[in-house]
């Protein structure tokens, strides 16, 4: 009986969380305020980084960037973090340098860990923070030429769900977790990127997005909104169908093939 009761309360939870998810579509969020909140941001001297420290800024938060030796005793604990360092090496698998490999791990995903594991005590002893993990669409869906990269973002599109599964079990509830999930943005590591059907990115337009999520403790944050509509779709459709629309989609940038700077 029991088994039923479960079952019959999931269904209640669904419909409750579409008529939620609805509701909230058309009625503006409430905005928390991140003043006084110190904000530590990796990979803040340029691109996505920079604009979300500026943007911090704006609403006088504490800004750390960056130094993990020495934080806590200069500034005290850390109530948001935001993980932007990124390394892409575009280039066909065979190409890719091996130190380029471990490098892409090293910052994309390994860093995270290290990070929130040492800034997670405090947050877990005051069940209060935020954690920002910045992914990308290819931690979704995997483009040509960018295997490590997207092996990576999917390293980190899962961090930030089993992270997030992990605090709600322990009872955390106030310690939030965003994830930035963009199609490609301008910030010169991959070269003249161009796609057919979705946007290259402005990263001040990435930044808004990103901070409007945190303020709105968005768990994931897709740039712009309906790549995660988009997403959802392809998972329905049949092999033969996707590869018509990688076609048609004609994601083109710089990378090395054969050890020779081509676009690709």
């Amino acid at each position: 009986m029991n088994i039923f009761l479960d079952i019959l309360l999931l269904l209640i939870t669904i419909i409750y969380s579409y008529l939620e998810s609805l509701v909230k579509f058309f009625l503006p969020q409430k905005r928390k305020s991140v003043a006084g909140e110190i904000v530590l941001i990796t990979g803040a001297g340029h691109g996505i980084g920079r604009l979300t420290a500026y943007e911090f800024a704006k609403r006088k938060s504490r800004l750390i960037l960056w130094d993990i030796n020495k934080i806590k005793k200069e500034v005290g604990d850390v109530t948001i973090v935001v993980n932007n360092a990124g390394v892409v090496y575009p280039a066909d698998f065979l190409s890719t340098k091996d130190e380029e490999i471990t490098k892409t791990f090293e910052v994309n995903i390994l860093g995270h860990f290290w990070i929130i594991k040492a800034l997670l005590p405090s947050m877990i002893k005051r069940n209060y923070g935020h954690i920002v993990t910045v992914a990308s669409v290819c931690g979704h869906g995997v483009i040509p030429y960018l295997i490590p990269y997207c092996s990576s973002k999917f390293a980190a599109v899962g961090f930030h769900r089993a992270l997030t599964s992990e605090l709600e079990t322990l009872g955390k509830t106030g310690i939030k977790t965003s994830c930035l999930c963009p199609v490609f943005v301008n910030t010169g590591f991959t070269k003249n990127p161009s796609t057919r059907l979705w946007p290259v990115l402005d990263t001040d337009e990435v930044a808004r997005s990103l901070i409007d999520g945190i303020l709105t403790n968005k768990k994931m944050i897709f740039v712009p909104s309906y790549i995660g509509i988009s997403l959802i779709l392809e998972k329905f459709l049949p092999e033969r169908a996707l590869a018509a629309l990688s076609r048609i989609q004609n994601i083109q940038f710089e990378a090395v093939v054969d050890h020779k700077t081509k676009m690709k």
